[in-house]
C-alpha cells in the first residue's frame, strides 16, 4: 500500500444505516500504515514551535505519545470523568445523544504553555472544542490541531474556526 487512505477500512452501515464507518485500527495495526499517520502528523508540525502535545481518550493517546515521543516534549492526557488522580479541571460537551465530559490535571498546562492537539478523527469537533477551552482555561495557548481523519459532513472545523486546524485525510460525508 501507498497512502495513508489505503490503510482505512470502510465499514458501511455502522453504527447506523447510511453511515460508513472509517475505521483507524487498520492504520495502527498495520506498522507502515502506522508509520504514515504519525509521519503525517509530524509533518503537519514542522513550522510550529510548540511545548506540550495533548491527546484525549483513548485514540489521541495513540498518536499523541510518539509525536510527545519524537519532538522531546510532554504528553497531556485529556481522559473520561473520574479517571485522572490529582485535582482536575473538567468541561463539558455535547454529543450527538447527550453530553460527556473530559477532565485533565490542573497542573498539567502552565499559562503560556504552548500546546498542540492530535485525535485520530474530527467529527461534529465536540471533544476538541472541550479541550481546547480548558487549555485556555489554564493559560495555555493552543496552536494547532491535527487529526489523522476529518468528516468533513460533520462540519467539525466550523466549531474550530478559531484554531488552526490540519487533517491528513479528509472525506465528504459524514
Amino acid at each position: 500500500m501507498s497512502s495513508l487512505e489505503d490503510y482505512v477500512t470502510a465499514i458501511p452501515d455502522f453504527p447506523h444505516k447510511g453511515i460508513i464507518f472509517r475505521d483507524i485500527t487498520t492504520i495502527i495495526q498495520d506498522p507502515d500504515g502506522f508509520r504514515l499517520a504519525v509521519d503525517g502528523l509530524m509533518k503537519e508540525l514542522e513550522d510550529v514551535e510548540f511545548d506540550l502535545v495533548a491527546g484525549s481518550e483513548s485514540r489521541g493517546f495513540i498518536f499523541g505519545a510518539p509525536l510527545a515521543y519524537n519532538e522531546g516534549k510532554g504528553l497531556i492526557l485529556f481522559r473520561k470523568k473520574g479517571k485522572l488522580p490529582r485535582e482536575t479541571i473538567s468541561e463539558e460537551y455535547d454529543l450527538e445523544y447527550g453530553t460527556a465530559s473530559l477532565e485533565v490535571h490542573a497542573d498539567a498546562i502552565k499559562p503560556g504553555d504552548r500546546v498542540v492537539i492530535v485525535d485520530d478523527l474530527i467529527a461534529t469537533g465536540g471533544t476538541v472544542e472541550a479541550m481546547c477551552r480548558m487549555v485556555e482555561r489554564l493559560g495555555g495557548i493552543v496552536i494547532r490541531c491535527i487529526f489523522v481523519i476529518e468528516l468533513k459532513g460533520l462540519h467539525g472545523r466550523d466549531r474550530l474556526k478559531d484554531y488552526d486546524v490540519r487533517s491528513l485525510i479528509a472525506y465528504e460525508g459524514n
